[in-house]
């Protein structure tokens, strides 16, 4: 439960920060609403009235509680152009970043733990050193670099897929396999490599502990042994590896949505960007703040429950990152 509380307490003082660094990057920019929807022929009275109308004539330690207690309740504002909410916006775009990574950290889990796991049993082999080249080649490699090369390849070359769009996957689970394959396969490669190269480490060292020659020696299966005593222990870096991911897979998503034609949350923050759109920028940016938080808890947890150790030492907490 301490360790828990630690977390949690860490969590929430990185949310309030981030959310404090959020709102104060749109309150010093020079953005008006009133120029933004107006343009030239604003005049000193409309700017007035949108701003009284937005809440910018109140002091920013006002604005900022007034936003953050709207913003924990669901409601981040509405756009300066559109008048739509942002958070209906945010939850039109959110479900296809959060289908694309979720599918991405799939194929990270298992091309890396098939990859980490075969290295470590062939330490010094053929297959370890090919694992190992791979990886130093693949964490090289932007996520729009391999994603414009499985687009030359499966995509025009093989026509095995299409090139970009996409379907919900509520719509229709085929289509939306189909169209999602090639940005998760873009975007999961360098997570992959990176928890291969962890797991491998991990795998060999922990193979070498007594524990493990022990179970050898009464006659467990190298099968038994791997998966019942070695992996759990071994698999901790690799679960870091893969939280740390998470906000990786979001930013490459800026330019892989680009690519593949996604409408997901980074195109959305990007017109926002163009446009001058502070709430929903601002919301974006919260939005992936909280994405981030969750995927780093669930680490937190992950860890917790492979390391039972943790939770009974006086000092525990979340593994640091």
């Amino acid at each position: 439960p301490r360790s828990a509380a630690r977390v949690l307490a860490g969590t929430a003082f990185v949310f309030l920060l981030s959310s404090l660094l959020t709102f104060g990057l749109g309150a010093v920019s020079d953005a008006n609403p009133a120029a933004a929807v107006l343009g030239e022929t604003a005049t000193p009275a409309d700017i007035v009235r949108l701003d009284h109308e937005f809440g910018l004539d109140r002091p920013l330690p006002v604005q900022y509680g007034s936003w953050l207690l709207h913003a924990v309740g669901g409601d981040l504002g509405r756009s300066w152009f559109t008048t739509v909410p942002v958070s209906d916006s945010i939850a039109a775009a959110l479900p296809v970043d959060l289908s694309i990574a979720g599918l991405a950290l799939l194929f990270a889990v298992l091309l890396g733990a098939a990859a980490g796991i075969g290295a470590a049993l062939s330490n010094g082999g053929r297959l370890d050193r090919a694992v190992t080249a791979g990886c130093t080649v693949l964490g090289t490699l932007p996520a729009f670099v391999v994603a414009i090369g499985l687009i030359t390849l499966v995509a025009v070359q093989l026509r095995l897929l299409p090139s970009g769009g996409y379907v919900p996957f509520g719509q229709d689970p085929g289509q939306w396999l189909r169209f999602a394959l090639l940005p998760a396969l873009a975007l999961s490669l360098d997570a992959a490599a990176g928890i291969a190269r962890q797991l491998r480490t991990s795998l060999v060292g922990a193979l070498r502990e007594n524990y493990a020659t022990g179970a050898v020696m009464r006659g467990l299966s190298p099968r038994r042994v791997l998966f019942g005593h070695v992996l759990r222990n071994a698999a901790g870096p690799a679960v870091t590896v893969l939280g740390m991911s998470v906000p990786m897979l979001i930013g490459g998503a800026v330019v892989t949505e680009r690519i593949f034609n996604l409408p997901g949350i980074a195109q959305l923050s990007l017109r926002a960007a163009e446009q001058h759109d502070v709430p929903v920028i601002q919301g974006t940016l919260l939005v992936t703040v909280v994405v981030v938080l969750v995927a780093n808890l669930a680490v937190d947890a992950g860890l917790l429950a492979l390391n039972p150790a943790a939770r009974r030492a006086p000092g525990a907490g979340a593994v640091p990152r």
